[in-house]
């Protein structure tokens, strides 16, 4: 009994802290005892000490995870049911109260009592409650609880688009591929009609061909000659082609609009003003690392000639460029300078060229692309070293040396 009132003790004392550093007040202006009260009478006084003018609606949503907090099992077998739970809550929402991204109390107090059970789980039991940690890392970002609580390491696996994009090339190839061998079929079909006479026919107007003028005969072989000697520099030229930012449309966008994808926790949807009429509409993955409402009305590099999709049923009209750093931990979309304008492309100079007008995804050009895509020291996006540049300057992340996708 006694172990069970010092565990409780020391729950209170760590939700009291967190609760402290949530609000900015110093624990040392309250009584040490503080924590030996209930949870909901020790709340009330830090709220009123952080003059905090929350409204009774919220309060009582403050209250009601108080007592979940209160009631959070220590058997690490209930700890878990008890997550799944909070799992399932967590599914549509970013946050414990309210419709946005903003961390309540009620997730600082909540945060604080689960952390000891989520930080020891296993990865097995971590794949399991993907909402969960979801809020997790959001809450750890958000709050600074110093030196309170141990960050917990969550691995995030950004999504790859330009496999999705790949992917959708691939279901186009495959009808292509069964319609030519329809196609294939039907004249095989139409040439087992035909009477061996005219078989027979063919097969001697060939033997009359092969003995006829040598003359005749060395022409196509010189032809045929030159044509092998010149094939590697025309493949060389085609791969350089292939390889070849000018393929790719980069434009300078201006997001209008962001929020959150319906059916996807990693995913967000931005209207995007490109210069044209009609706001581009495009899913971008980055909800782990951006809020819709850092994204509105901030300026971003996209690539507008991509095949269009749709993205868990949401559709997609291009693909917003982000710098990364090598374990993906920091993720931003690239900023074009203060001056450039929604719907100019981006140059690269002495790259000559005009873009596809939709990007085939079975030639596989993003993913030949891209991996030349990089800032250097100082932040400079660029392909190849050289910088992508607009009308009033280069295009820059503040992550420097990260790869560009």
């Amino acid at each position: 009994m006694a172990a069970n009132g010092s565990t409780s003790l020391d729950r209170k004392q760590l939700i009291a802290s967190a609760l402290c550093r949530h609000f900015s007040l110093d624990p040392k202006t309250f009584p040490e005892n503080i924590a030996e009260d209930e949870i909901t009478s020790f709340y009330t006084t830090i709220l009123k000490s952080a003059k905090n003018d929350a409204s009774v609606e919220v309060q009582d949503g403050v209250l009601q995870w108080i007592r979940y907090a209160d009631g959070f099992p220590t058997d690490p077998q209930a700890c878990f049911e008890v997550l799944k739970g909070l799992n399932d809550t967590l599914a549509d929402v970013s946050v414990l109260l309210g419709n946005g991204f903003t961390p309540s109390e009620a997730d600082v107090i909540v945060f604080a009592v689960v952390h000891s059970s989520v930080i020891g789980l296993s990865n097995s039991d971590r794949q399991k409650l993907p909402h969960l940690l979801r809020w997790v890392d959001h809450i750890q970002n958000k709050v600074d609880f110093g030196d309170l609580l141990k960050k917990i390491v969550i691995e995030k696996v950004p999504f790859d688009f330009l496999k999705w994009y790949a992917l959708q090339g691939a279901k186009s190839a495959g009808k292509v591929e069964i319609d030519s061998n329809a196609k294939k079929t039907v004249q095989s079909a139409k040439s087992a009609d035909k009477p061996e006479a005219d078989l027979n026919t063919k097969k001697s107007d060939a033997e009359i061909k092969a003995t006829g003028d040598k003359k005749a005969d060395k022409k196509p072989d010189k032809k045929a000659t030159q044509e092998k000697k010149k094939s590697p520099e025309t493949e060389a030229v085609e791969k350089d082609k292939e390889l070849s930012v000018s393929l790719l449309n980069i434009q300078v966008g201006l997001i209008r609009k962001a929020w959150k994808h319906p059916s996807a926790d990693s995913l967000l949807v931005e209207e995007i003003d490109v210069g044209d009429a009609k706001l581009r509409q495009v899913v971008s993955g980055l909800a782990k690392y951006c809020s819709p409402e850092e994204l509105t009305n901030r300026k971003v590099v996209l690539i507008t000639n991509v095949k269009p999709g749709k993205l868990r049923d949401v559709a997609s009209e291009g693909l917003v460029l982000c710098a990364s750093n090598e374990d993906h931990t920091l993720v931003e979309p690239l900023l074009p300078p203060e001056g450039a304008k929604p719907g100019e492309r981006v140059s690269f100079s002495g790259v000559d060229g005009k873009p596809e007008d939709v990007l085939n995804p079975k030639k596989k050009q993003l993913e030949k692309i891209t991996p030349h895509l990089f800032t250097d020291d100082k932040g400079v996006a660029t392909f190849k070293g050289i910088p992508f540049m607009t009308s009033a300057g280069s295009c820059t992340s503040s992550i420097p040396k990260a790869s560009i996708k």
